[in-house]
């Protein structure tokens, strides 16, 4: 489980910071800074041109601070070594903490903030407090990559409106995450079966698990949430973004708009179908994954596309991890084609304007666009970035990486997104919704209950004057 999302929930630090596609960012947050802010070139010390957009000293020193995550910090170095095969002055220093709050709001506030700061982990610095003292990117994304493409161009779309807040693009999301079911490939062959496109193709596909003695999927305790994702990414691509729109906005009632219900519906089905190994709700998250990669007592997972790396220690040999995307009511009706998946970039940079080598920020931010870095991160972290054409075909061995990477391309201009940096962890919804949705998934609530009690944490935070409101638009 991607913990950084989950411990999001416990404050304001993500404000909707990773939305992709045709999402836009939220209209909240503190409004940038009017100030003038000066541009690379003019702090960097070097003369600018094609080879050298942002103007970087021949003899500088870079200082950029990562986040010591899941996904550690050596893909930095290595973009830095990319960086000074083209600037062989250049020293790039990389620094890897745990605490990103501590360690760099002191900074911040005596003026002296690193070059670049990957602002990630559930220590972050809270968007709000540092917006107005960050670099805007504008120059970035028009500048070319390393082999000659705009850099606007060498990503996936909507990167650019992800980290733009009131209006201001301050932020890059570097990795780029894929919310969809995963099963074994194997398992499936030998068994003849295929991943179902539909709600009654999954309750067809139970009865074929049930005859094997097996389960058509699973859940633990802490990560009872997924298969809400699940039902959210089912309704949007059955009738639109506009749903979610509404339940992440608190508009009343929004959470009995018919399609989510029908969805709810067929869900419950599912549930009092037993299609669920049972207990789920008293098991950890790990172990119950383990039922499902390692077992193999259940035949679907929905999560995000860490979970190959998450379980790699706990995955059956030749298991073939591959991606499939959510469900629909029907495909002849639905808003969205079936191949449509949620996706959203994350693992988030930034460029503080008082950084002594600003344009050593925008430099070395370009090192990690560029394709040897981008497929370097790629193939050792078994993760895609946002830069595109970046894992080759068989994902470097892996079939998780693979078919994530493919299901991204294919859904194209189709992709959305909601969770990363959603309305619920900004209203700290996450406790509550772990009871509500481990007791649907137990079988202990009715949809109208699960309704009921969504509909009541969404009053709560809606009447909370304490907590300033987000506009979402997704």
């Amino acid at each position: 489980m991607d913990l950084r999302r989950i411990s999001a929930g416990a404050a304001s630090i993500l404000l909707a910071s990773t939305l992709f596609a045709a999402c836009a960012a939220p209209n909240g947050g503190t409004q940038p800074s009017s100030a003038p802010v000066a541009s690379p070139s003019e702090t960097g010390g070097g003369g600018t041109d094609a080879d050298n957009p942002f103007g970087l000293a021949a003899d500088s020193t870079i200082d950029a601070v990562v986040f010591d995550g899941g996904y550690k910090s050596d893909y930095v170095n290595f973009a830095g070594d990319v960086l000074t095969k083209k600037f062989p002055g250049v020293t790039v220093n990389v620094t890897a903490t745990s605490e990103i709050s501590a360690e760099m709001q002191p900074r911040f506030v005596g003026g002296n903030p690193p070059d670049l700061l990957d602002n990630q982990g559930a220590q972050q610095i809270p968007m709000t407090t540092i917006i107005d003292q960050l670099e805007p990117l504008d120059q970035l994304w028009e500048a070319n990559t390393y082999e000659g493409v705009p850099i606007k161009d060498a990503v996936f779309p909507g990167i650019k409106e992800t980290g733009t807040y009131n209006g201001t693009f301050v932020q890059v999301p570097y990795v780029m995450t894929l919310f969809a079911f995963y099963y074994s490939q194997t398992l499936f062959d030998a068994n003849g079966w295929t991943p179902p496109k539909t709600w009654d193709e999954a309750l067809a596909l139970c009865d074929q698990a049930k005859a094997k003695d097996l389960y058509l999927a699973t859940w633990g305790k802490e990560a009872a949430s997924y298969w809400k994702w699940l039902a959210f990414d089912s309704a949007i691509k059955q009738g639109g973004t506009g749903i979610v729109e509404d339940i992440a906005n608190l508009k009343p009632g929004a959470w009995s708009e018919p399609t989510l219900k029908a969805v709810l519906g067929k869900f419950k089905e599912v549930v009092d179908k037993g299609c669920f190994i049972p207990g789920g709700s008293g098991t950890k998250f790990t172990q119950a994954q383990a039922q499902w990669s390692n077992d193999q007592k259940a035949l679907l997972y929905y999560t995000g596309s860490w979970i190959e790396n998450e379980m790699k220690d706990a995955t059956a040999d030749n298991f073939q991890m591959t991606a499939w995307p959510a469900l629909v009511l029907d495909e002849s009706t639905a808003k969205l084609p079936f191949n449509a998946v949620q996706a959203g970039a994350d693992e988030k940079f930034v460029i503080p304007a008082q950084g002594v080598n600003k344009a050593g920020g925008f430099e070395l931010m370009r090192a990690m666009l560029s394709k040897e870095a981008a497929s370097n991160f790629a193939k050792t972290r078994l993760a895609p970035t946002i830069v595109k054409d970046t894992v080759p075909a068989d994902g470097f061995g892996s079939t998780a990486l693979a078919s994530t990477t493919k299901l991204i391309a294919d859904s194209g201009d189709n992709t959305f997104s909601w969770i990363a940096g959603g309305y619920d962890g900004y209203y700290a919804f996450g406790t509550d919704e772990l009871v509500i949705w481990n007791a649907f998934l137990d079988g202990k609530k009715s949809v109208d209950d699960l309704i009921a009690d969504e509909e009541k944490l969404a009053a709560a935070a809606a009447a909370d004057d304490s907590v300033k409101k987000i506009e979402y638009h997704y």
